[in-house]
């Protein structure tokens, strides 16, 4: 009897487990042809830096990203907006340039440019108006990441 009994609870996990709550409260199936979906809510860039101060001066002053979370070990900087979750993969960074390790997309390049300037931050790459209808810089964190700064037109 106990085993049986063993064989139903685990049966009733495994069909809940293949259920989500929806945002009315509803349950919803996440399985679909024997596969069970899996969303992605969020990928994080981890950088490597010995000095915090400098990733809060160039991530929080010259993109405006706030600071989200510090517990003293790590600091994240983010944004509240809803944004594509992307990874490319890439052999060259177009128009010969090196692949950079992070880009990021702005809503106004010459501001960008403006304060990247003000910080007296080398220009690596451009500004140059792309073939695939982007405009874009490349520059340097305090860690040594290559950014790509762009603004689609």
């Amino acid at each position: 009897m106990w085993d049986f009994l063993q064989l139903a609870f685990l049966t009733a996990l495994v069909i809940l487990a293949n259920y989500k709550k929806s945002l009315n409260g509803a349950l919803e199936c996440t399985q679909k042809s024997g596969i069970i979906e899996l969303k992605v809510n969020r990928i994080a860039l981890n950088i490597e830096g010995d000095d915090l101060k400098k990733a809060e001066e160039f991530y929080g002053d010259i993109f405006g990203l706030d600071l989200l979370m510090d517990i003293g070990w790590i600091r994240t900087f983010g944004t509240d907006s809803n944004m594509k979750v992307q990874i490319s993969i890439a052999t060259e960074g177009g128009s010969g340039t090196p692949v950079p390790d992070v880009s990021i997309e702005v809503d106004d390049i010459e501001t960008a440019l403006k304060r990247v300037g003000a910080a007296n931050i080398k220009i690596e790459y451009g500004p140059e108006k792309e073939p695939w209808g982007v405009r874009r810089f490349y520059i340097r964190d305090p860690f040594g990441k290559l950014i790509n700064v762009l603004q689609h037109e």
